[in-house]
């Protein structure tokens, strides 16, 4: 039986991206750049994280999924064929939140709310 390991998201500045989704989720961070990862992208010519084609957002250890960020330089041409519920028990305070952090408000609906990333995710927060 399979189970969710990683999500993958493409995203134009996976850095920017990660940081987004590290903040809007509960308990959620960019992993940490340590000596070994920083040698490991400066052996790939990258030498700031800022630029960094492949970005880790996880949680306490073991927990999954983890998101991982990478490097699509194309913009996004539609709809997205999957995307996240989140769930809050204050949804119009956890939309204005999100909606601080870069999020677009895209439609209000009964129960839910959609909403778009600073790349242009769409994602829900439900009730």
């Amino acid at each position: 039986m399979a189970t969710i390991h990683d999500v993958v998201v493409e995203s134009r500045h996976p850095a920017s991206l990660a940081r987004f989704w590290a903040a809007a989720l509960d308990g959620y961070a960019v992993a940490p750049y340590d000596e070994e990862e920083l040698a490991r992208l400066a052996g790939n010519g990258i030498f700031d994280p800022e630029d960094d084609p492949s970005v880790l957002v996880e949680a306490a250890p073991g927990v999954r999924p983890r998101f991982f960020f990478v490097l699509q330089p194309e913009p996004k041409a539609a709809k997205n064929r999957i995307h996240l519920d989140l769930r809050a028990e204050d949804r119009p305070g956890e939309v204005a939140r999100l909606a601080g952090l870069g999020a677009s408000v895209l439609s209000e609906h009964d129960g839910w709310t959609v909403l778009a990333d600073p790349e242009g995710n769409e994602f829900c927060v439900r009730d």
